[in-house]
């Protein structure tokens, strides 16, 4: 009898899980699942993009301010 009831009780289990996960992953692909995708990934992506060009832009100054002190140019000094 216990047996029966312990079965019984992990195959409801097993079967809830399995319904979950399918329907979590239908809804994944429904219009507003993949357009809730699209939308994360073109975020993420532009962030990233983003903070590529502040990374360039930083090491190019940085760059530029050795060259300037290497060559013994002046930031004050405007040229003639």
């Amino acid at each position: 009898m216990i047996r029966r009831v312990f079965w019984a009780a992990l195959g409801a289990t097993v079967g809830v899980l399995v319904v979950r996960k399918l329907t979590r992953t239908a809804r994944a692909f429904t219009p507003a699942g993949v357009g809730s995708q699209v939308s994360d990934t073109v975020g993420t992506l532009t962030e990233a993009v983003r903070d590529f060009a502040t990374d360039v832009r930083n090491a190019m100054d940085s760059r530029e301010r050795e060259l300037r002190e290497a060559m013994g140019l002046d930031d004050s000094v405007s040229p003639k």
